[in-house]
This record gives structure tokens, C-alpha cells and sequence, in this order.
């Protein structure tokens, strides 16, 4: 994941703890993924999925489903997203720009699964590649606890 060479300005708390109260809560998928937000910035989104026996794909080798990394993909993909946008309006309110994303939907997505997802935690990483007036495009990655690179995706959102 990359970074541009001008620093955006930071997310208000208001803002930080709104847009986590969307995901890790008023999204149930999310909850019961056990998606965490870890960092959340106007160039980059990480977050967390705790191995659990419900997220268990393949039984013998205890391997996360696949559909659980390319969920937690997809969703933080979307949150790129929302950060992006929420980064783009810094001159309204926290809570006028949390309203902006009641139309955002994933268009496609393509994950590439690159290696078995064992281990006792994940990490998924997101950033928006652009934001257009109607579509953005990401990228995403999903590491394991070793900071390995188990899959990565891509995904276009309609945000308008």
C-alpha cells in the first residue's frame, strides 16, 4: 500500500467513532465476521478478523472459508471508501459527511486467494485507488498474523 506525498488532514474523533459504530455494529455481517477496525485514515483502512470456530471453511486444517476473506475484503474495500469520501468533504460536519454513504455498493469485486488462511488473527488492508463523482476503484489486501500476504482484491463501488 502506498501513500501520496501531501498528508491529508486527520479524521475528527466524531467522525472516527461514527463511521466505527456503522461498521463494527449497525452492519450485523460485520459483527458476526468479527470485522474490527484497527486505523482508520483518509489513505488507508486496516482491520481485524479473529480466527473463531464459526469462520472455519475446511474442518481438518481449521482454514478460514474463503467467503469470509472475500467478505472482509469487500467490506473493507467499501470502508476505503467512506474514508475517501469522508476525506473529500472535511469541510462539512462528522455527521453530515457519515450521511454520505447510504448509496455506496460494490459494482465488482475480484479477490485472488494466494495462500490458506490459518493462524490465530488477520489483517485487512484497504486503500482507494480513485474516487470518482459516481465510481471508485480500491485495492485490498488480507495478511495473516505473520504478515504474510494470503490474498489480495480489488473492487469497484458506486458511490454516487
Amino acid at each position: 500500500m502506498t501513500k501520496s506525498a501531501t498528508a491529508p488532514q486527520p479524521f475528527e474523533p466524531e467522525f472516527i467513532a461514527g463511521l466505527k459504530a456503522i461498521f463494527e455494529e449497525r452492519i450485523l455481517f460485520n459483527q458476526m465476521l468479527g470485522l474490527k477496525i484497527e486505523r482508520l485514515e483518509p489513505e488507508l483502512v486496516v482491520g481485524r478478523i479473529d480466527m473463531k470456530p464459526d469462520l472455519v471453511g475446511h474442518f481438518a486444517y481449521n482454514r478460514l472459508h474463503g467467503g469470509v476473506i472475500s467478505a472482509g475484503l469487500d467490506a473493507m474495500g467499501g470502508l476505503a471508501v467512506m474514508a475517501a469520501i469522508g476525506a473529500r468533504h472535511m469541510d462539512e460536519e462528522p455527521l453530515q459527511r457519515l450521511h454520505r454513504f447510504a448509496k455506496l455498493g460494490t459494482i465488482d469485486l475480484r479477490i485472488d486467494y494466494l495462500r490458506p488462511g490459518i493462524g490465530s488473527h488477520f489483517e485487512l488492508r484497504a486503500e482507494v485507488l480513485r474516487l470518482g463523482s459516481r465510481v471508485a476503484t480500491t485495492r485490498m489486501e488480507f495478511l495473516g498474523a505473520d504478515g504474510k500476504l494470503l490474498s489480495s482484491g480489488a473492487a469497484a463501488y458506486i458511490v454516487s
